[in-house]
């Protein structure tokens, strides 16, 4: 589709937003939002007739690109149909989105508690660990992510957390593996998995672990830089978790649904089945909110006579599970998940490797299907990060710069601290990957500039 401009109305949308719309992780009079017109596909544009290629995907969300007219039409029909109902009766689309969820999850995850969006599912998780063990601590892990709601908060592991977090919520926090910047010492993968997984069970140890409920990992870290870990490691927790009678809660809020080249990020590892899986975004490309999570049978026989005290009231909404049930299906046809793996390993993987050859800027490139990270640096050598930690304003300037590059050049960019994501729709064409390869490749002469 062509953007229209019209400025005018741009004016008039901003100037209404600015006036009444309170912005999330935001200072309020600090911000200039762009007002949107339209999007499609893989892009969107603004009223000024600006395209840009979105390597955001929203926020890690439209794995299927914007407007995938099946999908669109699926929640028109709903709409005619039955637009809401309870969420205590069966409904056509709830039961057929559970179905088509649980034939994707991994071992017997075959139930589906639905809930609005990822950090509901969290919550959940962790009080269904909660109510299934008898116990309270849940340990997370730093350079992680897992909602905005109070619990969910608690356990994420990056700065997001320290203006809400109470310090009450019974989370105990450790250190997952990332090699890049180990804490471990460790010289290669191997090592890294070692002692990761020796201070987690530390600890556990040193907590007690007859009070540990549940460990919540992302499979693959999402925000906090998209980490893959290393061989055996997951295994190495799920082993944890069954010697000390802990839930394992994998959250793939952001990694699930075809973002890392296999319906769920789990699938990479061989074996490895969590007790209680978080999934949201991706399960209908956020065309209405839904998230939900999906049970193992013996955490599911908890509650199979005792009532579970949780619920929400537009749990597995009608049109938002009807959106599920198309994204699936329209994944399933068009062969979404293929293309991610297929591009990520033949265009997005290899081509981001070119940049790291090319810009000093470049420490590191990681990832899997559309789901990658480039870590920004001052020094190779040194690893010392662009810009600090939890950087703002004037510290933050050159990765504000290389954001404004990006954007110069029809690219989207997603910024997180000293990372540049790459995380397009699973959609994306190899043309249209080159091209956001090619504004990166524009965009890091900034960054470069900021090298010692």
């Amino acid at each position: 589709m062509t953007p229209q401009p019209n400025p005018q109305l741009g004016a008039a949308v901003k100037a209404a937003d600015r006036a009444h719309v309170f912005h999330s992780w935001s200072a309020q009079e600090l911000i200039d939002p762009p007002a949107v017109a339209g999007a499609e596909g893989s892009y969107f544009w603004d009223y000024d007739g600006n395209r840009y290629l979105d390597f955001t995907s929203g926020l890690v969300f439209t794995n299927i690109g914007y407007q995938h007219p099946k999908v669109v039409a699926a929640i028109q029909e709903q709409a005619a149909t039955m637009t809401t109902f309870a969420p205590a009766f069966a409904v056509e689309a709830r039961s057929e989105a559970a179905r088509l969820i649980a034939e994707r999850t991994p071992g017997d995850l075959d139930k589906i508690f639905f809930t609005n969006a990822g950090a509901d599912a969290v919550e959940h998780a962790v009080r269904m660990a909660r109510l299934h063990t008898g116990r309270t601590k849940v340990l997370s892990a730093y350079r992680s992510y897992h909602g905005g709601t109070q619990q969910a908060i608690n356990l994420t592991g990056d700065p997001r957390r320290w203006a809400s977090d109470s310090g009450s919520a019974g989370v105990v926090r450790f250190w997952a593996p990332f090699l890049y910047r180990s804490r471990f010492y460790a010289q290669n993968e191997r090592q890294e998995c070692e002692r990761a997984l020796q201070h987690l069970e530390d600890t556990i140890v040193f907590e007690g672990p007859q009070t540990v409920a549940a460990i919540i990992l992302e499979t693959i870290p999402g925000t906090a830089g998209i980490m893959t870990p290393p061989p055996g490691y997951l295994a190495g927790v799920r082993a944890l978790c069954d010697r000390y009678g802990i839930v394992f809660i994998l959250d793939e809020v952001m990694a699930g649904f075809g973002r890392t080249g296999k319906w769920f990020a789990v699938d990479h590892f061989e074996g490895v089945v969590p007790d209680l899986m978080t999934f949201a975004k991706g399960v209908n490309s956020g065309y209405v909110p839904l998230g939900g999570v999906a049970i193992s049978g013996a955490v599911a026989e908890t509650f199979a006579r005792r009532p579970y005290p949780g619920g929400l009231t537009y749990s597995g909404h009608p049109l938002a599970c009807a959106a599920a049930v198309a994204t699936i299906n329209v994944m399933e046809e068009e062969g979404v998940v293929e293309n991610a793996a297929r591009l990520g390993a033949d265009v997005i993987g290899p081509g981001l490797a070119d940049l790291a050859e090319r810009h000093p800027s470049v420490g590191e490139v990681r990832g899997l299907g559309m789901f990658w990270a480039l870590e920004l640096v001052r020094s190779r050598e040194t690893r010392e990060p662009l810009v600090p930690y939890n950087a703002t304003g004037e510290a933050n300037a050159p990765m504000a710069a290389f954001g404004a590059a990006a954007k110069k050049h029809g690219l989207w960019p997603f910024i997180n601290m000293n990372r540049t994501h790459v995380v397009p729709p699973c959609t994306i064409t190899e043309a249209e990957a080159k091209e956001g390869l090619a504004a990166l490749d524009a965009a890091l002469t900034e960054a470069d500039a900021h090298v010692a």
